[in-house]
């Protein structure tokens, strides 16, 4: 009876040896996935840290007369675990599995083959910047301001696909025929293409061509796929007054929408959200389309832990958002900013919520 405990206990031993050298190993084995959790929420309506530590508003305006605002109208951002030089640990990845705030994604969707960590900052602080600018233009277009636009390229990318056919300075015109009147046309041109090449109307030195470029594959800031060419662009409108928007350390076109609202908001009497603590996200245009951004789930969930109870997203995004909403917040789906608005008012208002757009399955 001894001797077969005394070998049973000797198995155990070895195996919870075993085990542990497999636990070991796995933590310290390289993975080929990142974590995506909730990052930050700004409310557009206050304030944020700049880069000198102070506090700034989000939402500046010179020219107008601009109205006291209540509650909030917060961007929601999320945040990525792990980069090429430290992956997380494969127990890492087995906690985010089974954690509905996160996600695990492939490495390559986050931080592709090639491209240096330099080049995918520039490249979402460019998307930030074309952003806010078509924010703007959206918000100053619903409230009856006209603008005007003209895309011109800042720079081009080493190695990027337009390098040597496009150059800083050139004004690009046209995408396969259709005019550019945004910089958020272009990409969503670009976008459409999927990695097929694209015409580019360009005026250079009082002359027009059409040149051809390739675009190649890369990610956002939150892990989307994005097709690039490669430029920075500016988009120069004619803005009445002048709207300052200040956010360090947010890269990604995704805070458009909610800006958009936060001017409009800042420019009108009243309070559009009512004074309730409302929360959302999605790219916009100069035409106040609303588009599709990564992330939305652990959005959601960033914006429920921030004390909102109200939810605008992308009418894109529904199937993602469809089964993954957290308790205590009410999503609504938005394809414009127009829409937005009509939602905000209804809940400001008390109206009657339950005609309102929802996300089902089928994206509607």
């Amino acid at each position: 009876m001894s001797a077969r405990r005394g070998n049973g206990t000797v198995l155990g031993v070895v195996a919870l040896g075993i085990s542990l050298v497999a636990l070991v190993g796995l933590t310290f084995l390289p993975t080929q996935y990142v974590i995506q959790r909730p990052g930050p929420v700004f409310d557009t309506l206050g304030t944020a840290k700049a880069a000198d530590g102070t506090e700034v508003p989000l939402i500046e305006v010179d020219g107008a007369e601009t109205y006291p605002t209540g509650g909030n109208l917060d961007l929601t951002t999320v945040q990525v675990i792990g980069n090429r030089a430290r992956t997380p640990t494969w127990f890492e990845l087995a906690l985010a599995w089974f954690d509905p705030t996160r996600a695990v994604v492939p490495i390559d969707t986050v931080f592709p083959e090639g491209v240096t960590s330099q080049q995918r900052d520039e490249r979402n602080a460019a998307l930030m910047v074309d952003s806010q600018h078509e924010a703007t233009a959206a918000a100053l277009t619903e409230l009856g301001y006209d603008v005007g636009a003209q895309v011109e390229v800042v720079d081009v990318l080493d190695g990027s696909p337009a390098q040597g056919l496009i150059r800083a300075g050139d004004r690009i015109l046209a995408i396969d025929g259709v005019a550019v009147s945004s910089a958020t046309l272009l990409r969503d041109r670009v976008q459409q293409a999927e990695g097929g090449e694209v015409v580019l109307g360009v005026l250079r030195d009082g002359r027009t061509s059409d040149v051809r470029v390739a675009p190649e594959k890369t990610t956002d800031a939150e892990g989307s796929p994005v097709w690039l060419i490669g430029i920075t662009l500016t988009t120069d409108y004619s803005f009445p007054i002048d709207v300052k928007l200040q956010l360090d350390n947010v890269g990604g076109p995704s805070a458009g929408m909610m800006f958009a609202l936060g001017i409009i908001d800042t420019l009108t009497p009243g309070e559009l959200n009512g004074g309730k603590k409302i929360a959302g996200t999605g790219t916009i245009d100069a035409a106040g389309v609303v588009g599709p951004i990564g992330g939305i789930r652990q959005k959601l969930y960033g914006a429920r832990d921030a004390g909102a109870t109200v939810f605008l997203a992308p009418q894109s995004n529904c199937d993602e958002v469809v089964g993954h909403v957290p308790d205590g917040l009410q999503v609504y789906s938005t394809g414009t900013l127009s829409e937005s608005l009509k939602i905000l008012e209804t809940v400001a208002g008390g109206g009657d919520t339950s005609k309102l757009p929802v996300c089902t399955a089928s994206g509607s």
